[in-house]
């Protein structure tokens, strides 16, 4: 840092540099040589999970089953451990009723049909670090029609006045 506050000097009194940007330099040195000491506090411990499930909605069954091939050769990569994966039976399917024409012809319709097909994972024990990272991998990787959503349960200490001990 001290080499840094000689070049910015040696510059200041150049004639390339006006004394504004001295000033602005000068004051930014000094402003991060505070916060290391601010940055020196006490590690904040890792929140763990007992259980994150990943829900996917799809309009195609096979981009999502070779999708939950990946997710899960993933988590084993990481030494996740992988509970169970299904998919539902049948797809959801939304229907939507209009008439051909605004005005008239009441009898006349059209209706159009999405059908949603849904695939579930559950994945057991993470920590917060290692979910963040495959979390992060596979949200990456996401294919183009398909929806991820999460869902974690986190392992919190009992509170003091439920320890056996406290009584």
């Amino acid at each position: 840092m001290f080499k840094f506050l000689d070049v910015s000097r040696r510059l200041a009194a150049s004639s390339l540099w006006s004394n504004h940007a001295a000033r602005l330099l000068s004051t930014e040195v000094s402003s991060t040589a505070s916060t290391p000491s601010q940055n020196a506090s006490v590690p904040v411990p890792d929140k763990l999970y007992s259980r994150v499930e990943l829900q996917l909605k799809g309009i195609d069954p096979e981009v999502m089953k070779s999708y939950a091939y990946f997710a899960k050769t993933a988590a084993e990569h990481l030494d996740i451990e992988v509970g169970k994966h299904w998919a539902l039976r049948k797809a959801v399917k939304d229907r939507l009723t209009l008439l051909k024409s605004v005005h008239i012809y009441k009898k006349h319709r059209v209706q159009y049909e999405i059908r949603n097909y849904y695939r579930f994972m559950h994945f057991h024990k993470l920590t917060g670090s290692t979910l963040d990272t495959f979390l992060e991998y596979v949200e990456r990787n996401l294919p183009e029609g398909v929806a991820l959503k999460v869902t974690r349960v986190e392992l919190q200490a009992l509170p003091e006045h439920l320890r056996p001990g406290a009584v």
